[in-house]
């Protein structure tokens, strides 16, 4: 076993190699301050068979003993993947999949299993460094070392590494992954960071992952294994000259050469078909034909970009397609919108409701115990003409919600300007790049249909990259579509308001950007999405709606002394399970004593809070109450004014004739109005019908 320790942003990072997992290809045991994280890298002997792909997978497994919880449910075991696990994963793979040979198909699993929770250690930054230390030591094929630091910002203050409260509760929540040369990946969410601050934050963490580089490269000096040889998967030379002397590269440029994907893609099935012919003879060619045909389309594609200068929908290279927008467009819903790219359709609806009905989240962050605000994006098959059954969500579909989730959280109101739930759901209608941005579009339409008072207008727009030989020599595309997203070099999302950024996520093809193209990206993706928000956006819908949809629930919030908190809700629940069953509402209430009162009769909201008012004010002389006689004794009788609140009126104090029997004036159920007398000698209070005012 070897250990090897470096300071990092104040904290010890710990790495103990050799002592548990030793027959994974490569193990790591983590330690930074008390999380502890075990990540292993393993791959298989040979490459999987029909696939045209790399066949990596990444976990990050939360163990609830880590944070010294037994989990929920009947089983008591962790079960699926958490939502912030997947959106972990898939921070790892994004920036390591690049760095593992093109033509290598053996599988390959990174495990990364939290055993330990410091809060002030976030164990998804662990992983991400155990992740890269495990495979860079083992004799996985890996053209690192890379290494990744989150930034954080309180007050204005960038925060290295924040601890798990400074992460959630700051304005600023960047993750950056890098090489020793460039940057490699950027995930961020933000409060409308400015561009220039947003940039000076992502190379901070740049030049902190070169001393973690350093470290690995030390680690992987004394007890990396040699990497192991492997069966390359890449396409035969002469299959490329065969198929060029086929379909020359003329006729490849003008099958691809048109803004209709339908259109391109029946072009490129006349040639394969074209092809299939040509080598029926040969299996062993057409076993690998669709990748090759597919490697000819991309090489073709980057070259009409890159050197004639071409888009293959003809566009500019920062012209952004068509653009539409509407709102309104599904009855009944509580808000709903559509807004459409090109060939890129996505509908979005929005669904109030009470906060009673906001998702419970069962992790190992604390800080994190439920959301608020749920956005969730669909993926259905037709969107991009495919014939295939549901099977729910899958990560990229997490990962397209979380993404514009994050980038419309800084401009929500607070629970305390509009104390709902909120869930907006992104349908996609039709697919052709970048659906999460426009999901991002789409979703603001529908809060501001919906009434929610967000605080401004947010709007995303991918940039894509084609590079050359060198690093000056490339090609920033804006507004991508699904053919220059797959043979492109990267997919650069930024959402946004007027003022600053709220999302980035960046995800490439390559070993890495120079500081230039980073910013060219940034500088081109707010020009565009402030042209799509004053062209397209506004004209549908500029501003929230002061009203909320008929069909929305009302919610309306009062401000109880906390100590009342149980009279509201009686012995067992009684009282308040009386008052919603009379009105028909319902009631959420919060330790601080926040009462709201949710429903869609407004009369029914008023008799509810008119009761919740009754039950938590003192009974003082003069007040006078409506209530509903309850019980009858010889001396006199109670009267309930609210569920749980009642007072006892005397035989004396019923009428100004005198009377001998109760009974004679009152019947049980009869509603009287009485006057509060104050305390009697003995203390109690007493009330008077006789003496309310007329």
């Amino acid at each position: 076993m070897k250990t090897f320790t470096m300071d990092l942003a104040g904290r010890t990072l710990k790495v103990e190699i050799g002592k548990v997992a030793a027959q994974a290809n490569g193990a790591a045991m983590m330690f930074y301050g008390d999380t502890c994280v075990l990540s292993t890298a393993t791959a298989s002997d040979k490459p999987r068979e029909g696939v045209d792909f790399f066949p990596l997978s990444v976990e990050f497994e939360e163990k609830m003993y880590a944070v010294g919880k037994i989990p929920g449910g009947f089983n008591k075991r962790e079960g699926k993947a958490s939502e912030n696990s997947i959106l972990t994963a898939r921070v790892i793979d994004r920036p390591m999949r690049p760095l593992f040979p093109k033509d290598y198909r053996n599988d390959v699993a990174l495990n990364n299993m939290v055993m330990s929770v410091d809060p002030e250690c976030r164990p998804e930054l662990v992983a991400m460094l155990g992740s890269a230390i495990a495979t860079c030591i083992s004799d996985i094929p890996f053209d690192g070392p890379c290494a990744m630091t989150q930034v954080g910002m309180i007050d204005g203050q960038f925060i290295i590494n924040p601890s798990q409260k400074d992460w959630k509760d700051g304005d600023l929540k960047l993750t950056v992954a890098s090489t020793k040369e460039k940057v490699i990946m950027i995930e961020a969410g933000a409060n409308e960071i400015p561009e220039d601050k947003m940039i000076e934050a992502i190379y901070m963490a740049h030049d902190i992952n070169q001393t973690v580089i350093a470290f690995i490269e030390q680690i992987v000096a004394e007890v990396g294994k040699e990497k192991h040889t492997y069966e390359s998967c890449a396409i035969p030379e002469e299959l490329f000259a065969a198929i060029k002397e086929i379909v020359p590269q003329e006729e490849m440029e003008n099958a691809v050469f048109t803004d209709e994907k339908q259109a391109r893609e029946e072009n490129i099935k006349a040639i394969t078909e074209k092809l299939e012919e040509a080598f029926a003879e040969n299996e062993e060619w057409l076993a690998v034909l669709g990748e090759a045909i597919y490697q000819y389309e991309k090489k073709t594609v980057r070259k009409m970009i890159l050197k004639d200068g071409k888009r293959p929908d003809g566009r500019a290279m920062n012209q952004i397609r068509p653009l539409a927008a509407e709102v309104d467009l599904i009855p009944r819903v509580h808000g709903s919108a559509m807004f459409t790219r090109g060939q890129t359709q996505i509908c979005n609806v929005c669904t109030l409701a009470p906060l009673s009905e906001i998702q419970k989240v069962d992790g190992l962050d604390e800080n994190t115990t439920a959301k608020r605000y749920m956005h969730h994006y669909n993926f259905p098959s037709y969107s991009v003409g495919e014939t295939k059954p549901s099977r729910g969500p899958g990560r990229r579909e997490i990962g397209h919600g979380a993404l514009a989730e994050r980038a419309l959280l800084p401009v929500l109101p607070s629970e305390e300007e509009f104390p709902y739930a909120i869930r907006t759901v992104s349908e996609t209608f039709e697919s052709n790049g970048s659906t999460s941005m426009a999901s991002t579009c789409s979703s603001c339409m529908s809060l501001m249909a919906a009434g929610v008072p967000i605080k401004k207008m947010v709007a995303g727009i991918s940039c894509g990259l084609v590079t050359g030989e060198t690093d000056d020599d490339y090609v920033l595309l804006t507004d991508i579509q699904g053919l220059e997203d797959f043979f492109g070099d990267m997919d650069f999302k930024v959402t946004g308001t007027t003022d600053g950024i709220t999302a980035i996520q960046m995800d490439i093809k390559i070993h890495g950007l120079t500081r230039p193209i980073v910013e060219g990206a940034i500088a081109r993706t707010r020009e565009a999405r402030l042209f799509i928000m004053d062209t397209c956006m506004k004209p549908a819908i500029a501003e929230p709606r002061k009203e909320l949809s008929p069909y929305a629930p009302k919610i309306v919030q009062i401000m109880i002394d906390p100590t009342k908190i149980g009279d509201v809700v009686g012995q067992r629940g009684k009282t308040i399970n009386a008052i919603i069953e009379e009105t028909g509402v319902k009631i959420d209430i919060t330790d601080e004593g926040a009462v709201s009162v949710c429903g869609t009769d407004k009369e029914a909201m008023d008799k509810a809070i008119k009761y919740i008012e009754i039950i938590t004010t003192d009974f003082e002389k003069d007040q006078i109450f409506e209530g509903k006689v309850v019980s009858i004794k010889e001396f006199g009788a109670f009267v309930e004014f609210a569920p749980g609140k009642e007072g006892m009126v005397h035989i004396s104090k019923i009428s100004n004739e005198r009377i001998k029997n109760v009974e004679d004036v009152l019947t049980l159920g009869d509603k009287v109005k009485c006057i509060c007398l104050g305390k009697d000698k003995m203390g109690r209070i007493s009330f008077s019908i006789k003496d309310c005012p007329k």
